[in-house]
C-alpha cells in the first residue's frame, strides 16, 4: 500500500476517502486527532452523508448544527454528548464497554475510516499509538482506510502494538497540544465519600477507577498507602501524583508488575509528559484492560465507579437524569464483576447521598438499570458503606437506608411500606 503524505491538513480532501454512508471513528478525549475531526465536519457537505461513532469528548469540535450532513452514535453522553443527545443530534448505543472493540471491528458499528492521532515514528519508524489503546486499536485491522494525525506534541507510549507507515493510507503532520481534561473541583461533600472508599483500600491493592471528581478525589485521600498498583480504563493527573509520590510503584500486582495499566490518558500536558517513553505506565486494549480473567487474576483489585442513584437493593442507574443522557452502561459491570472475583477484590460504587436536595438512595430508579444489584457489592456515601456482598433483599434495604441522609430515611421507608413488597 502506498501511504500519501500530506503537508498540512488543507491538503487533505475526504472526498477522496470517504464513502456516502461509511462509519467514521477516531480517538476519544486526549485521543481525538483534532485537525483530522474539524476538518471532517468542514467538509461534511461534500462528503455526506456519513455516520461517526464518539467516545468521550474533550473538545467542541462536533456542534448539533453537524447533524445536517452526519449522524452521532456513542456509547455516552459524558460531556458535550449531552447537549448533542438534548439536541437529537446523538444517538447512544447502551453496551458493556468490553464490546466495544468487536463492535468497532466486526460488529454493527464497523468502522469503514478509522482517524488517528499518533506521535512522531521512533527510531525504528513504527508509531506509538500515542494516548490511546482502547478499543480504537481493534479498528485499525478491520477499517477501509485509516488517516493518521502525526503531532509532534503527542507522547510516545508503550502500547500493545506500533503501526508500520504501511499500515496508514494517510499521514498529515501537524503540531498542536492534544485536548486536556484537567482535574475537576473537589467540594467537600465529595471529600467525604472519597474518605470512605479510601477506608476500603488497603496497602499494596490495584485500583481501577472511572471518570470525573469523585474517583479524583479518592486517589487524593491516598497518599499514606504503599505499593498500590493501577489496572483501569484511563490514567490521569491524580495517578501521576502518587506515582511520583512512590504510592503507586504496581510492586505488588499479580499481573503486569511493575507497570500502571489503562486504556487511554485522561489528563493534561503534564500526563503526557510524565508517559512519553515511561516505561512504568503501558496502555492497553479494551480486550485485555476489560477482560474478564484479567481482572479476576488480578489479586486485590479495587474497582472505584461512580453513580447517578441507586436504589435500596443496589440497582445503580448510571445513565439517566430525567430525560437527559449524561452517563453510560460503560465498563462499570465489568470491573465490578472482575473486582468480585479477584482474590481479596473490592467493588465499589460511591456517590453522595444527594444530589439538589433529592436523594440519590432510591426506592426505585427514575432511569434505566445500568449495573444490576446481583453486581452490587460496596456502595458508599459520606454516611458509611453499604456492602451488599451475599446479602438478601431486606438486609439490602436496611444497610442502604443506613447510608441515605438522615432527612430522606423515612421517606425511603414509606415508599417500601406502600408498595407492600421489598425491592
Amino acid at each position: 500500500m502506498t501511504t500519501a503524505v500530506l503537508r498540512g491538513i488543507d491538503e487533505l480532501d475526504y472526498v477522496d476517502f470517504v464513502r456516502p454512508g461509511d462509519m467514521v471513528l477516531w480517538g476519544q478525549a486526549c485521543a481525538e486527532p483534532l485537525s483530522l475531526t474539524e476538518a471532517l465536519m468542514r467538509q461534511r457537505s461534500e462528503v455526506g452523508p456519513i455516520r461517526c461513532f464518539v467516545g468521550i469528548p474533550a473538545s467542541r469540535t462536533i456542534r448539533p448544527e453537524f447533524a445536517d450532513h452526519a449522524s452521532f452514535v456513542s456509547y455516552c453522553g459524558s460531556g458535550g454528548n449531552r447537549q448533542l443527545h438534548s439536541a437529537g443530534a446523538l444517538d447512544v448505543v447502551p453496551v458493556h464497554y468490553s464490546t466495544l472493540p468487536h463492535l468497532v471491528s466486526d460488529g454493527p458499528l464497523r468502522a469503514d475510516v478509522v482517524l488517528l492521532q499518533l506521535p512522531p515514528a521512533d527510531e525504528e519508524g513504527r508509531y506509538s499509538l500515542g494516548l490511546a489503546d482502547d478499543y480504537i486499536a481493534r479498528a485499525i485491522g478491520t477499517a477501509r482506510v485509516v488517516i493518521a494525525e502525526i503531532n509532534d506534541q503527542v507522547p510516545q507510549t508503550h502500547c500493545s502494538r506500533t503501526l508500520a507507515s504501511e499500515e496508514l493510507d494517510v499521514l498529515v503532520h501537524t503540531s498542536r497540544l492534544p485536548a486536556e481534561l484537567p482535574s475537576r473541583e473537589v467540594d467537600v461533600l465529595t471529600q467525604e465519600v472519597a474518605a470512605n472508599v479510601a477506608g476500603l483500600i488497603e496497602d499494596g491493592a490495584t485500583l481501577q477507577f472511572g471518570i470525573g471528581a469523585l474517583p479524583e478525589a479518592v486517589l487524593a485521600a491516598l497518599s499514606d498507602r504503599r505499593d498500590l498498583g493501577v489496572h483501569s480504563g484511563l490514567l490521569n493527573d491524580a495517578a501521576v501524583d502518587l506515582m511520583e509520590a512512590g504510592v503507586i510503584t504496581n510492586a505488588r500486582k499479580s499481573l503486569d508488575r511493575g507497570h500502571a495499566v489503562a486504556g487511554l490518558l485522561m489528563g493534561t500536558r503534564r500526563l503526557f509528559g510524565f508517559a512519553h517513553r515511561n516505561p512504568a505506565v503501558w496502555l492497553r486494549g479494551t480486550g485485555y484492560t476489560h477482560a474478564p480473567e484479567v481482572l479476576a487474576a488480578q489479586d486485590h483489585l479495587v474497582a472505584i465507579n461512580s453513580a447517578l442513584e441507586v436504589d435500596l437493593s443496589g440497582q445503580v442507574n448510571a445513565e439517566l437524569v430525567g430525560s437527559d443522557y449524561v452517563g453510560a452502561v460503560g465498563g462499570a459491570a465489568d470491573f465490578l464483576r472482575g473486582a468480585a472475583r479477584s482474590r481479596g477484590g473490592v467493588p465499589v460504587v460511591a456517590l453522595p447521598s444527594t444530589a439538589g436536595g433529592s436523594s440519590r438512595i432510591v426506592a426505585k430508579l427514575s432511569g434505566p438499570v445500568s449495573t444490576a444489584r446481583a453486581d452490587a457489592g460496596f456502595v458508599v456515601t459520606e454516611f458509611g458503606v453499604a456492602d451488599l456482598r451475599g446479602q438478601p433483599l431486606r438486609a439490602r434495604q436496611e444497610r442502604m437506608l443506613a447510608i441515605a441522609h438522615p432527612d430522606h430515611r423515612r421517606t425511603l421507608e414509606e415508599a417500601v411500606e406502600r408498595s407492600g413488597v421489598l425491592v
